[in-house]
């Protein structure tokens, strides 16, 4: 998968970024290098999911939470 993202330098010196296709996925670094080994995390937790298992085993119905 490739995601664009757009670099900012800041103005208290660094980088920041965000992913535009990702709404509040965003990150800093004080080094370019920096800036991009945060971004491969933020991605990566922006669309981690998260998927909670029904409780009763004997319910067919199942109930799934999903944060994205």
């Amino acid at each position: 998968m490739k995601i664009k993202v757009i670099v900012h330098e800041a103005e208290e010196g660094g980088f920041w970024a965000e992913a535009p296709a990702i709404p509040g996925c965003a990150t800093q670094g004080d080094t370019f290098e920096e800036l991009l080994a945060n971004l491969y995390e933020a991605v990566e937790g922006c669309l981690s999911v998260d998927v909670e298992l029904p409780r009763d085993p004997a319910d067919k119905a199942r109930v799934l939470e999903i944060a994205v």
